[in-house]
Order: C-alpha cells, then structure tokens, then sequence
C-alpha cells in the first residue's frame, strides 16, 4: 500500500497532521497501536476539561446563595467518572468518523519504521508513503521510589482509564501542571488531598511571580496547599492504604496515590535509529523549525520532540509538518506565541515571553496591565479576580508575550494569540470590536495601558504623540 502521508499516533498531533493532509489532497493513513485519540482524548484534556468544571461548579458553592441560587451541592467522584467517559467516547465517535468521511486509512497496530520509508504495522504489513510523520506522544514517569500497584498507586492514565479506587484520602505527587491541576480537581471532587512536591507548584514553570501567587492564594483559599520539600523516597503498600516515606524520613499516609510527576516522550521501540532519526539525551526526537528529522521524509511533532509537552504544542507542530509536505522550507509561525493554559483553583494562561525572558533577549521591556477587579464581565460572573497582562518592546511597539489569569482565560488568551504574529499586533488588538460585557476586552484595556504609560500611541492607535 502506497500513501502520500503515513502518521504514527493519532492524539490531537497526529490527528491534525492526518485531516490537514488529506484537506491538501494527499493520500494518508494513519496507525494507532493504543486507543484512537491517545492520550489528550482519553486520560487527559478532554477527560480533565470535563472534571474541571465540575470542580469549578463545586468550588463556586459558597457564593451561591449571595447570587440567589439556594440549596447544596455534593460532589460525586464515581459519577464524574462515567460523566468524562461519556464524553471522551462521544468525542473519540465523531473523530473516527471524520477521518473516514476525509478517506483516511486506518490502522489498528503498533508501527515501525522500516527501511525504504516504510511502516510495519503490526497485522497490517508493511505501508509505504513519501512522507512519515511520528506523533506517538508520552507516557507517564514513574520514580523507582514509587512504583505502580493496581487500585493503590496509579497514574492519571489509569485514573480515567478504570473508576477510581476507593477511600477518599489520596496523596498527589507532583508539582508540575499535572499536579497543580489534579489536586484542586481532586479536592473539589470530595477527597481529602495530600499533595506531595519537592518545589512548589509550577516553580519551573514561565508563569510570573503575580500569576503563580495568585494560584498559591486560590488554592490555600480551598484548603488546597503543597506539602514542599516532600519528595517521596519510599513507598509501602497494605491492605489498609499507602504510606510514602518522605526525604526527611517522615510519613504521609493515604489510601490510595496519584503520580502526577511528569511525563516521558514515548520514542522506543519504534525502530527509528535504523533510518537515522536521531535522538537528544532525554530520548526527544532531534527536529528542526519545520519538524523535520534528521531522516529525510520523517517529522516528528508533539510530546515526543517537544519538551513542553501540551497538545497545543502537538497542533501547532501538525499544522507546520503538514505545510511543509506540501511546499517545503514554508515560513514557519513563531512557536512561542503556541498558548500554555493551567486548569487549577485559577487559570492561567501564557504565550510568547515573559518580563525576564523579554529583557534577556535585549528588549527595553513595556508592560500594560488590566486588573479584573473592576471588570463588568468578571464581577456579574462573581469571581473578579485576575489580570491581562501584555509585554511590548518599549521603543519598537512589538508585541512579545502576553499572560492572564482568572476565569476562562484559556478562551480569551486567543484573542492575543491571533493578532500577535503580525507586526501591528498592538493595533490589531486595538482595533477589535469586542463584546461588552466580556472578559477579553481586558486585552483591550490592557493595549490603552501600553499607549498611556509607555508613550506607544501611535502603534496602538495610529497616534503620534508631540
């Protein structure tokens, strides 16, 4: 079997990559050798994004009643469960439809690259095609200090892959998104969470200082706090729970733990070294601006050449591969305006640079900031709080980062993301007509701040000040 475009993974990189290429013309097939729609569709975005609201939902109970909304609201862990599965197999149906009405052949089986820009996919046999784009994703680490036991330690895989266990005291390990996430779901959800981290939440994080202190309160504001400096060295296991035995040599004891402690790029075992795609240390897939390997023909794209591992990142890299099988060398958009979003106690939003990162690349760095504590859109909602935030070039005008936090600003980080490519950025976001009362038009008063203090009129509105 000849195809024009062979995809290994069909999570939100390889999926993509698969109806952008046959939206071209091209001739694609794609092989799963685990469940359609990896790891995003099953045990992560879309099974997270569901629990999220609920736990918002549950977060928001005790100002209900100042809002005229009277009576209690209990949260059930078991029926959220069936709730998120509901939704990822309504998702995974329309998927797998798409692609079969675009005529993409399917394949059920773990692939390999074999010689001759070939797959081999197990029950299939071999499947040529010009152009081979790698999207097999990530799998979850798990420290040797603690290793898995069926319905005591899992992963967030397997937390939405089976019902979760019972007992309600769970202890999360991981201070990274993963974590910072699933201890506010979890907490909200009705358990009693010990969360267990070496640093504090996302200190590695590009989120600013403001940003990360007001997820800090937000979480405290629910009981919600990591136990730092609490890196599990042990784990033991008994009828009765788990118990972790901490650096210091002491115990955090619960029935039942998360491991939320990152995530690996899954590249073994897929025989690429024998075509010559090469590798980093960390077993990344070596790519260029375009996604190339550094075997002629193959991409790679996602959480298996990305360190920052998000499926935006796994999007925005399908959208780049397959405009680059169709007119090689194409200009390539900047990566870092792909946004990074946390779902937790607040959200948080990101793209572009940061302050330091602005100043660091030798920008006279401006910042416009909008606090949301007199926004109409936030208040009539009851939670205002929150900023937009934009960094600029003091002399140039360019537009280098923006970052928000509070609600939904996921959504409306994207109203920054679609203007800041262009070199009008400012202008561009200026000259929206936004809906009032919203959230984003925070962006816009945030651009008005940039024209005020830092003399930037005239990028913003086409002014030149005497």
């Amino acid at each position: 079997m000849q195809f024009d475009v062979a995809i290994i993974g069909s999570g939100p990189g390889g999926y993509r990559s698969a109806v952008l290429a046959a939206l071209r013309g091209h001739k694609v097939a794609i092989a799963e050798g685990g469940t359609w729609g990896g790891t995003c569709l099953n045990r992560g975005c879309v099974p997270k994004k569901a629990w999220y609201q609920s736990a918002r939902l549950l977060a928001s109970r005790d100002q209900l009643a100042a809002r005229g909304v009277r009576g209690e609201l209990e949260p059930d862990l078991q029926q959220a469960w069936r709730d998120q599965r509901r939704v990822v197999d309504t998702v995974r149906a329309s998927y797998v439809d798409y692609l079969k009405r675009l005529g993409v052949a399917s394949f059920s089986g773990r692939a390999r690259l074999i010689a001759g820009g070939e797959l081999e996919v197990a029950g299939h046999g071999p499947i040529a095609a010009a152009n081979i784009i790698i999207a097999t994703g990530s799998a979850p680490f798990v420290p040797p200090a603690i290793p898995l036991h069926p319905g005591r330690v899992i992963t967030t895989d397997q937390l939405f892959d089976a019902p979760p266990p019972a007992g309600k005291r769970v202890a999360v390990i991981g201070s990274g998104v993963i974590g910072t996430e699933m201890a506010f779901i979890l907490a909200m959800l009705g358990l009693d969470v010990v969360w267990l981290t070496h640093s504090e939440p996302l200190s590695r994080s590009r989120f600013s200082a403001p940003a990360l202190r007001l997820l800090r309160e937000s979480l405290a504001a629910h009981g919600i706090r990591a136990r730092t400096a609490s890196r599990p060295a042990a784990c033991r296991v008994s009828e009765s729970g788990v118990t972790l035995v901490l650096a210091g040599g002491d115990e955090a004891r619960a029935d039942w733990a998360l491991v939320a402690a990152g995530r690996r790029p899954r590249t073994a075992d897929l025989g690429l070294e024998a075509v010559g795609v090469a590798l980093d240390a960390d077993g990344f897939v070596r790519v260029d601006a375009r996604q190339r390997t550094t075997a002629r023909g193959v991409y790679a794209i996602g959480d298996c050449a990305n360190r920052a591992m998000t499926s935006n990142h796994a999007l925005a890299e399908a959208t780049a591969a397959a405009a680059d099988i169709t007119a090689p060398d194409n200009a390539r958009g900047r990566e870092a305006l792909v946004p990074q979003v946390v779902y937790s106690a607040i959200e948080l939003a990101r793209l572009g640079l940061n302050e330091d990162e602005a100043e660091a690349a030798g920008h006279e760095v401006a910042t416009g900031f909008a606090g949301l504590e007199s926004s109409p859109a936030a208040l009539a909602l009851g939670d205002a709080r929150g900023f937009a935030r934009l960094v600029a070039d003091a002399d140039s005008g360019e537009l280098l980062g923006a970052e928000a936090a509070g609600l939904h600003v996921g959504e409306w980080i994207q109203v920054v993301g679609a203007c800041a490519a262009w070199p009008d950025a400012l202008a561009r976001l200026a000259a929206i007509r936004y809906n009032h009362p919203s959230l984003a038009e925070e962006v816009l008063n945030a651009a008005e701040t940039l024209a005020a203090k830092w003399g930037l009129g005239e990028q913003v509105f086409g002014t030149r000040r005497e």
